[in-house]
């Protein structure tokens, strides 16, 4: 079967530079956005261009201008959103309305996948303050999305490794504790954790599968269930050394957001829903969802154990 050709938007993010790797190496005729809002930003130039040299094909085209967007629709099969949807960063997930209103016109689309690639926010109606907002707008996209009748995916990668493990999901770090670690009510909620590289391949393993269309797919690899006291556990042998550990009761997190800034608010909620209530592993999945896992057991997923390795 022929390789469909993908347009990926973000291309030069965290997780978008992954996508657009992947996408080359499952064979794709891989398409990127360069926006020409990019000005002075040499960093995000240089990456575009390392695609290009790698066989992708840069397309201009700009959220500021629908026929652009549209053009670059046209040339593809396969359109991937992974605009940023945190707020330590930019926080950029509404846009993709305008995305939608351009996949609709061209009207040659076989699957979009919207930027998602967290929690899957059809499941997080309770979720608090402020941090909610991230899935209410996801949400609002979805709609435009079914309201539109466009043939889609939803990706729910859970956790990404680099945020979660190495810091042993201490808030406000990225590298491993030395002493001392706070652990999350009786630390062995579960949730799952995901190598970025993996969810780039897995993501791109969707598009042309029948199997996911107009479906959410969890990427919930059964060696990468864990619970924060099975992560530290992880460290602590790696490392030979024990570490100092203090239990923080819910109530107690969640007052800690008290004088944070907005995006280390949101930080603490999603925890919350994370440690505190398993809103990960709290649910099986139905019959419109499939788990990466199953699906594509040819993909060698890195288990947490010897990601925490790099790190030593």
């Amino acid at each position: 079967m022929e390789k469909s050709k993908v347009l990926v938007v973000g291309g030069t993010g965290y997780i978008g530079r992954r996508i657009v790797k992947a996408s080359l190496a499952q064979g794709h005729p891989t398409f990127v956005i360069q926006r020409p809002e990019i000005g002075l930003d040499i960093d995000k130039l240089q990456i575009l261009l390392s695609f290009k040299a790698e066989g992708a094909t840069l397309v201009e085209a700009s959220f500021a201008d629908h026929k652009s967007l549209v053009e670059a629709v046209k040339k593809v099969d396969v359109v991937i959103c992974t605009m940023s949807g945190v707020h330590f960063r930019s926080h950029n997930l509404l846009m993709q309305l305008k995305l939608v209103e351009a996949i609709k016109e061209a009207g040659n689309i076989k699957r979009f996948l919207p930027s998602e690639f967290g929690m899957d926010p059809a499941r997080m109606g309770d979720a608090i303050e402020p941090g909610r907002v991230s899935f209410d707008e996801k949400m609002v996209v979805r709609k435009a999305i079914e309201e539109a009748n466009i043939p889609h995916t939803y990706v729910s990668a859970n956790c990404f490794a680099a945020y979660f493990v190495p810091n042993c999901s201490q808030l406000g770090t990225l590298t491993p504790p030395k002493e001392k670690v706070f652990l999350y009510g009786n630390r062995n909620v579960k949730a799952v954790f995901v190598d970025e590289d993996d969810v780039a391949a897995y993501t791109i393993k969707t598009i042309d599968d029948p199997r996911t269309f107009n479906k959410t797919v969890y990427i919930r690899p059964m060696e990468n269930i864990l619970s924060q006291g099975q992560i530290i556990e992880m460290w602590e042998k790696l490392t030979g050394k024990e570490l100092d550990k203090s239990i923080i009761s819910a109530e107690d997190f969640l007052a800690s957001m008290k004088g944070m800034d907005y995006a280390a608010q949101v930080g603490v909620g999603h925890f919350y829903h994370i440690y505190y209530e398993g809103c990960l592993t709290n649910f099986e999945i139905g019959e419109d969802g499939e788990e990466a896992s199953k699906l594509y057991p040819e993909i060698q997923y890195i288990r947490m154990d010897e990601y925490l390795k790099r790190y030593l």
